[in-house]
């Protein structure tokens, strides 16, 4: 594990941003551009966290693009799992610097 400084705000900023995605008040866009430029979070994880977070992320632009019908997984879910990510992250992370 890193011993990375990281902005023990960032993943409070992260839930938030997720909340405000599932009640429609942030765009798949702004989510994705506020969830991509935590890396000091990323290193402050173990090396297996950062491609999980890019690959849901990259499951969520996709999703974007097509309505719920026409996915192949659900949006629901997916921000679920992101839900589930920052949660394993937070179990992770060392105490803030």
């Amino acid at each position: 594990m890193s011993h990375s400084t990281w902005d023990p705000l960032a993943l409070g900023q992260l839930r938030q941003a997720l909340v405000n995605l599932r009640n429609g008040t942030l765009s798949v866009q702004s989510f994705s551009a506020a969830a991509r430029s935590q890396d000091d979070l990323l290193k402050a994880l173990p090396p297996k966290f950062a491609p999980v977070w890019h690959q849901l992320l990259d499951r969520l632009e996709s999703s974007a693009l097509f309505s719920e019908e026409s996915c192949s997984f659900s949006h629901g879910e997916l921000l679920d799992s992101l839900n589930l990510w920052l949660d394993k992250a937070e179990q992770q992370l060392p105490p803030a610097a």
